[in-house]
């Protein structure tokens, strides 16, 4: 101790052998401080988090239990898509799989000779791309107009209208269709009464995928509409305040304020539709397959459930859906890491 005194009056450092003993005591003595449950650089250790977020974890509970039930449980019947699957050979169709014969890739290679499965998955990609160039940008450019409009009860008001038909069933949005645009609709009426006649946008197999684009636009549009409007109520008004005193007018502020404001929201639902792209519907097209044909109507959904459900092939419909999961997660993550790319977070982070 004294040595310490003299070395504090002496506004030395103390030597290295009375240093090193005095630094091994400070430390010892921060971390008696320091709870030893703290974690890392101030982390919160697990055990905490579960006693802290124990509510929350217990309402999540049943919606996690409904989803592995519903929707990762059935996962585990993809084996029958590498079996000769016979539901009747036992009397429950769970233990049938147990005592159906194996066949390997056989179903697969079925589904690579088949002509009506690449007739169908052509009729998909096409319909993709028309719905992602034609559809896909309604909703923005409807956000956007809503956004601009200044009294909030027209706003209001526009927005319901638009949103409306989401509710709608697909039986009652092809009913709607085929009263306007049916070969007895109103516009077919209407053309008949002045001289002309043969109008039926409802058969005709040509304009068939725009038909059911427009269907689509008219039903879901407003569903997009309330989630860019969301994006674009985070937006300060500082910065439109900021733009228009630096001398923009209201197209460059869209294009330097909103639009950068929306380009996350965009890369998401983006991303999410890409990975959608081998689904364009089911209950759409079964509806109006009687009417245009199976050459325009069938997808890959209706592919499937012609060959399960209606034929009984259970083990090649099986081959098929999981072919179509498979490639539906790989355009996933290639479009997650495309948007990386842009700079953008899309579903997941890196």
């Amino acid at each position: 101790m004294s040595l310490m005194a003299e070395s504090r009056a002496d506004g030395a450092r103390p030597p290295a052998a009375v240093e090193e003993p005095l630094a091994a005591v400070a430390t010892a003595a921060v971390k008696e401080r320091v709870p030893r449950r703290a974690g890392k650089a101030g982390k919160v250790s697990y055990r905490i988090r579960m006693r802290r977020d124990r509510t929350l974890i217990l309402m999540t509970l049943p919606v996690i239990a409904l989803l592995l039930l519903f929707n990762y449980v059935p996962l585990l019947g993809n084996v029958v898509a590498f079996q000769d699957y016979d539901p009747y050979v036992s009397s429950n169709g769970v233990t049938a799989i147990f005592h159906s014969p194996w066949v390997g890739v056989e179903q697969f290679s079925r589904m690579v000779d088949d002509p009506l499965f690449w007739s169908a998955a052509k009729n998909t990609i096409v319909l993709f791309v028309l719905q992602l160039v034609l559809f896909f940008p309604i909703p923005i450019a409807l956000a956007l107009l809503i956004n601009s409009v200044i009294r909030p009860r027209v706003r209001a008001v526009a927005q319901a209208i638009m949103y409306l038909p989401h509710f709608f069933s697909w039986v009652l949005v092809v009913t709607v269709f085929q009263q306007v645009f049916g070969g007895a609709g109103i516009i077919a009426q209407t053309l008949e009464n002045h001289g002309w006649s043969g109008f039926d946008l409802m058969t005709n197999a040509d304009l068939f995928k725009y038909l059911v684009t427009a269907q689509a636009v008219w039903k879901d549009a407003g569903w997009g509409i309330i989630v860019f409007l969301a994006a674009l109520a985070a937006v300060s008004t500082d910065l439109y305040e900021a733009a228009a005193m630096d001398g923009a007018g209201r197209r460059r502020r869209m294009w330097h304020v909103t639009l950068p404001a929306l380009r996350p929201v965009i890369a998401l639902l983006l991303v999410l539709r890409v990975g959608d792209a081998l689904s364009v519907g089911f209950e759409q097209f079964l509806l109006q397959r009687d009417a245009v044909g199976v050459g325009a109507s069938e997808v890959l959904d209706t592919y499937v459930w012609n060959m399960g459900i209606q034929n009984g092939d259970f083990s090649y419909a099986a081959a098929v859906g999981l072919v179509k999961g498979v490639i539906g997660v790989c355009l996933v993550v290639g479009a997650n890491k495309f948007a990386h790319l842009l700079g953008e977070q899309g579903v997941y982070q890196k």
